[in-house]
């Protein structure tokens, strides 16, 4: 007896090997983000067919932003289809969200308010995982902003296939590997028409503005281009654990602050940065806020020493040197 089409059986065995390597108790309930979209519909399709069979329960969240004419219809649609697609009586609810503006932009507010609306639904569902449908595409898209914008290796390690959402739930992206076309093709094979988002086309959106550009560069440069990569994110999020190890141990080595600019001087750069980054964090800063011109500016305290005043960090954290010690610390 033949198998399901390629596409369909690639989505499958995906959601089967982040099952298997989740770590879930046996009946645990994972929950599935679904916009309508190719992608979530996929991923929605392939682990309906293969978490029950695994022994885990489903159920779906659609989260309404509100921020499109007719986003409620669309929402309910994104439902009835995960109904269709989940065993029944699995759940399946429809979230309307207020997306606040905190001057970050449209997208990261939306963002934040959809994984708040996803991580409280989850509770209230006894779910234990929240799966999204980002892809390889998205992964590539993921760094090549991470590039333009001059980030770091722990930026350009692009998204995580797992990663803790807090109090206990656990945040997964079983589809990483497979190709948009793929998640394309797999709804193409099950039917389904998925919703088409127009801010998808919006190029005030940098994520689409990054999209265009990765077409435009695989047409210059030839294909392979989105899975190269992808592959080189895999290859940074290894240098970037090993770096942020490093740091660990480093800052509970140093102790209670100041630090002193000996010590300091003998740590690799990038773990020193890595130092700045997390005590500025732990002080206040905002991570949107804060940059490498400011993590170097604090590094160059212990590698540039003459004499200078302090710095003024975002969010009120000040950096200084005294003597031998270097203090970062939150403005009164």
């Amino acid at each position: 007896m033949p198998g399901p089409p390629p596409a369909l059986a690639e989505a499958r065995v995906a959601v089967r090997r982040w099952l298997d390597g989740s770590g879930l108790e046996p009946g645990a309930r994972v929950l599935l983000a679904c916009s309508g979209g190719a992608d979530s519909l996929a991923l929605t399709a392939a682990t309906g067919f293969v978490a029950p069979r695994a022994g885990y329960a489903v159920g779906a969240v659609v989260v309404d932003h509100g921020l499109q004419p007719g986003s409620a219809d669309v929402a309910r649609e994104a439902a009835d289809r995960c109904r269709s697609l989940l065993p029944g009586g699995s759940p399946v609810e429809v979230v309307p969200v207020v997306v606040p503006s905190s001057g970050a932009g449209p997208e990261a507010d939306a963002r934040r308010a959809r994984y708040a609306a996803l991580a409280d639904r989850a509770r209230r569902l006894g779910a234990a995982a929240v799966l999204l449908g980002h892809t390889r595409d998205d992964q590539a898209e993921q760094v090549l902003l991470g590039l333009a914008r001059g980030s770091g290796a722990r930026s350009l390690a692009g998204m995580v296939a797992r990663r803790p959402l807090g109090e206990g739930l656990l945040l997964g992206r079983p589809l990483l590997g497979l190709s948009r076309q793929q998640t394309a093709d797999a709804c193409a094979v099950l039917g389904l028409a998925p919703y088409r988002d127009p801010h998808n086309e919006d190029r005030r959106f940098a994520r689409v503005r990054a999209r265009q550009a990765l077409a435009q560069l695989e047409g210059d440069l030839g294909p392979g281009l989105a899975g190269n990569l992808a592959r080189s994110a895999d290859l940074l999020r290894d240098d970037a654990d090993a770096l942020d190890a490093l740091a660990d141990t480093a800052y509970l080595d140093l102790g209670e602050q100041p630090w002193g600019a000996p010590a300091l001087a003998v740590l690799p750069r990038a773990v020193r940065t890595r130092l700045w980054r997390r005590v500025a964090l732990e002080q206040g800063s905002p991570g949107t806020d804060l940059t490498g011109e400011h993590l170097r500016a604090v590094d160059a305290l212990v590698t540039d020493w003459r004499g200078q005043g302090p710095l003024h960090l975002p969010g009120g954290v000040r950096a200084a040197r005294t003597g031998e010690g270097v203090r970062l610390h939150r403005e009164a």
